[in-house]
């Protein structure tokens, strides 16, 4: 005997439900696995809508870097004056607050900077400065952030293949807590559930993008400029085909 999927209405057939037009699936339909994408389709629209993000992203991204530097050096400053520097016991696990002090400050900003994707994923405006407007949701991105971070690393140590998986399943995560206000564990299981059904294709298209970076860095670094907001374009269409965007669907 079939069961119904409790995430849908009895009555309502899948091409009605999931019809969503610009703003994607939806939250209910992500976590069930009622999405598809073709990769070559996304790597061509993330790369036209590299337009009207570029200079967006970078003007972001610098800021985020000079922060970021600045942070490691007072915190590894802190660390030398403590005398916790070096390979002793005290020392590694001074390296690894700092590691991850880091760590919880970069996700505000990489929020902000996944949401100047999403929006671009749907034509909403795009400025530089929303990879600085998610701060109200700190406590619950730099939450999941760190769990993501620990469990990651405890997977790989566990023969590698479980981190491997929880890197991909998990990326979708910081979004959900900012646009569906998801808290920090239900948006990470949002994200795993969603991504678990076709995991190994959004595997492959970030392996492609990585290869696209990373051709794009010979000469002299300069495609960088188009394919790191390419990578998050990509996110952005990936993230509103699963999950939806609902400041597109309430437009």
């Amino acid at each position: 005997m079939a069961t119904e999927n409790p995430y849908s209405p009895p009555s309502a057939n899948l091409e009605e439900q999931f019809e969503t037009g610009a703003a994607g699936g939806t939250l209910e339909g992500g976590i069930a696995g009622n999405y598809d994408f073709s990769i070559g389709d996304v790597i061509k629209e993330a790369w036209s809508r590299t337009k009207g993000l570029k200079g967006s992203f970078w003007g972001a991204a610098i800021i985020v870097f000079l922060i970021v530097m600045v942070l490691s050096f007072v915190l590894g400053l802190i660390v030398g004056m403590l005398g916790l520097g070096g390979d002793s016991g005290a020392g590694i696990v001074a390296q690894l607050v700092v590691q991850l002090g880091i760590t919880a400050a970069i996700y505000p900003f990489m929020a902000g900077i996944m949401m100047m994707g999403v929006n671009r994923s749907v034509d909403l405006p795009v400025t530089f400065d929303q990879a600085f407007g998610y701060f109200a949701y700190a406590v619950p991105v730099v939450i999941a952030g760190l769990l993501i971070t620990l469990l990651t690393w405890l997977g790989f140590l566990l023969l590698i293949i479980p981190g491997i998986y929880l890197s991909i399943a998990y990326m979708l995560t910081v979004v959900l807590v900012v646009e569906k206000k998801l808290g920090a564990w239900e948006a990470m299981e949002a994200s795993r559930k969603a991504i678990t059904h076709h995991w190994f294709k959004i595997f492959f298209l970030f392996i492609a993008m990585g290869l696209i970076v990373l051709v794009s860095m010979i000469p002299l670094g300069i495609g960088l400029i188009w394919t790191y907001p390419m990578m998050v374009a990509a996110m952005g269409i990936v993230y509103r085909d699963v999950f939806g965007v609902e400041a597109a669907r309430a437009a």
